[in-house]
């Protein structure tokens, strides 16, 4: 009976002198490429909230006169997807 306290006395010991971040080590290199693959900008528009295409960005909304809208509009090079933003050179 004596050599199995001693037995289980060592594994439970063994066990304590693990370092914590040996299990968690794995799970962190998951966490890292998940937060890594979602970079992606949301805008909120008028038609709901969508993906921002790569290459553009995220800025408010206004009306053809000048006036938030308080929605977001996906502004690119060349083009504004859902709505307007505003002019820079008005």
């Amino acid at each position: 009976m004596k050599t199995f306290v001693l037995i289980i006395t060592a594994v439970v010991l063994a066990l304590a002198g693990m370092p914590a971040s040996a299990a968690s080590k794995h799970h962190k290199s998951h966490a890292k490429a998940a937060a890594s693959a979602q970079q992606t900008e949301i805008a909120c528009t008028v038609v709901g909230c969508a993906p921002v295409p790569r290459g553009c960005h995220r800025e408010m909304g206004y009306t053809q006169g000048g006036t938030p809208t308080g929605f977001d509009v996906a502004v690119c090079p060349n083009y504004t997807l859902y709505g307007n933003a505003r002019c820079p050179n008005c």
